[in-house]
């Protein structure tokens, strides 16, 4: 596939400086861009670079453009538009073409109009597929489920009956949505299990990247919001509420009945409480603990940055005598209040 930055400019909405008939075939790293590549800059420490680089084009803003002899794009946020232009030059096949003779499709299925389903799918009774989804191999559909327009599903998915999931959503392979949560009493060290008897509600163009599991509710539902984006092994457990246009990175794990609110940024790792409130705006860098509600929109942070293992061990050894050392500080300003009086 192939564009001239004409055609680029024109569908980005960009102004070019160059030539327009170049020919354009593929997105670069800067550093290694060639004849037909375009990349794109957004980090200051390669702008000494900008002189040598080779590419046939470059995302630049209107500033740095003017440091570059060759062809341009002038953009206000070079990134966005990589990122456009990296969905029109995307050669991602498509998840699944047409209905494969061996996928299992139940009784009452409603199939939208260009539904692809791949081999040894199951499509259990009653599930609803919009137009233009696609459903990868190996996937199950759980009864009653629901599907929005051209949402795609890659292979080996796993979708629980009633799930009910949005236009134009995005989820990558083993992900499994609307498994039981966990949810027990205990009596005298027995386990007895409690039914979950809600679902998952889940917005319109969502991203769930590959092994996320997220729990059906146990009496209402788990919800996602719209835009939402979930990278991989992330754990979302019942009752949770995810606010729109909020971002989770990998592998954090959300306790039972948390509420997550808008527009919230969540780093790789990050470890957060059930039965808590997250308020809207709010980021967490990676590996922190949330223990208890946030209700002020900002930065949070609690993981202990690497340090030298010498330097570290000796930081441990001082962190178990705080205990002490708290009560001889208390007891030197009792002391010294003694004295004063």
């Amino acid at each position: 596939m192939s564009l001239s930055l004409g055609q680029i400019a024109e569908q980005l909405g960009l102004t070019i400086k160059g030539d327009t008939e170049q020919t354009i075939k593929r997105i670069a790293p800067f550093e290694h861009a060639a004849d037909q590549e375009i990349s794109f800059l957004t980090n200051a420490k390669y702008k000494p670079l900008l002189a040598a680089c080779k590419a046939s084009a470059l995302i630049l803003n209107k500033a740095d453009a003017a440091l570059f002899s060759g062809n341009v794009l002038i953009s206000e946020d070079p990134y966005v538009s990589y990122a456009l232009l990296a969905q029109l030059l995307d050669t991602t096949p498509r998840c699944a073409n047409g209905i494969a003779d061996s996928a299992v499709i139940g009784k009452d299925v409603v199939l939208g109009s260009g539904v692809a389903i791949g081999p040894n799918a199951v499509i259990e009774d009653g599930v609803k597929l919009g137009d233009g989804v696609q459903i990868g191999a190996g996937c199950f559909i759980g009864k009653q489920a629901v599907i929005g327009d051209s949402t795609k599903l890659w292979a080996n998915c796993s979708i629980y009956h009633r799930v009910e999931i949005g236009a134009r959503c995005l989820i990558q392979s083993n992900t499994v949505i609307g498994c039981d949560g966990f949810g027990y009493a205990n009596k005298q060290g027995q386990w007895i299990k409690i039914p979950q008897v809600g679902s998952v509600i889940i917005g319109d163009n969502v991203e769930i990247g590959a092994s996320v599991s997220i729990d059906r509710g146990a009496l209402d539902n788990t919800v996602i919001e719209s835009n939402v984006i979930i990278d991989n092994q992330v754990h979302i457990a019942h009752n949770v509420t995810i606010g729109g246009g909020t971002a989770i990175a990998g592998t954090t794990g959300i306790a039972g009945s948390t509420k997550i609110g808008r527009y919230c940024i969540i780093g790789g790792g990050v470890a957060i409480n059930g039965h808590i409130s997250i308020c809207d705006q709010v980021t967490l860098t990676g590996n922190s603990m949330v223990t208890k509600s946030i209700t002020e929109a900002g930065v949070f942070s609690s993981g202990m940055p690497i340090q030298a293992n010498r330097k570290w061990r000796k930081s441990m050894a001082r962190l178990s005598q705080i205990d002490e050392m708290h009560k001889r500080i208390v007891s030197l300003e009792r002391n010294k209040s003694s004295d004063q009086d």
